[in-house]
């Protein structure tokens, strides 16, 4: 399985929801969001999207240290809302993968 595309919905007045969708179908939903700050978070993650792109979704742990550790800047309130928003995505498609949600 491969992840095929992330979708960033901004709804007002401050939200933000990442949809990570597979080739098998299977999509799962995130909250990258720092309030106030949705324009800036969907930056990031669109900064991740090449990543993340062709990535096995199950691989969660993997994905989640390269995103946390391969930058040279690492943490702070975006990109770990970021990296949260698709780990949380992530989750979703494995619980639902595994029958569990």
């Amino acid at each position: 399985m491969k992840i095929t595309d992330l979708e960033l919905f901004t709804v007002r007045p401050r939200w933000l929801f990442l949809k990570v969708s597979t080739d098998e179908g299977y999509f799962g939903w995130g909250e990258p969001i720092v309030e106030g700050q949705a324009g800036t978070v969907r930056g990031a993650v669109e900064d991740m999207s090449d990543y993340l792109l062709g990535r096995d979704p199950l691989q969660i742990e993997d994905i989640w240290q390269t995103l946390f550790r391969g930058r040279f800047y690492r943490g702070g309130p975006v990109m770990m809302s970021a990296i949260a928003g698709v780990n949380q995505a992530l989750w979703d498609i494995k619980g639902k993968f595994h029958g569990r949600c």
